[in-house]
């Protein structure tokens, strides 16, 4: 699932890590209080249509946006991952 993503093996581990640690591997994972959803635990949840319309069902989607998004704030999956195992949140 995660190279179908365009994940690369350097990064599986950290992305495995991170994915669990958010919602653990679950598409449908949704926080009751903050509303984040699945895998990546985006939010707002709607922030995942970038990637598609199939946001809420696809993995692969929701993938490609948590990649994104981990590129685009923090540099890449083990940044993340750091930034994640310090504050309980990315």
């Amino acid at each position: 699932m995660l190279h179908n993503s365009g994940i690369e093996d350097f990064e599986i581990e950290d992305a495995y890590t991170l994915v669990m640690k958010e919602s653990s591997c679950r598409i449908n994972a949704e926080n009751p209080e903050s509303g984040a959803y699945g895998l990546p635990q985006s939010l707002p949840a709607e922030k995942m249509a970038s990637m598609g319309g199939d946001w809420r069902t696809n993995p692969n989607t929701q993938l490609k946006w948590m990649k994104d998004y981990v590129y685009k704030r923090y540099g890449g999956f083990n940044q993340a991952l750091q930034f994640h195992l310090s504050n309980n949140w990315y």
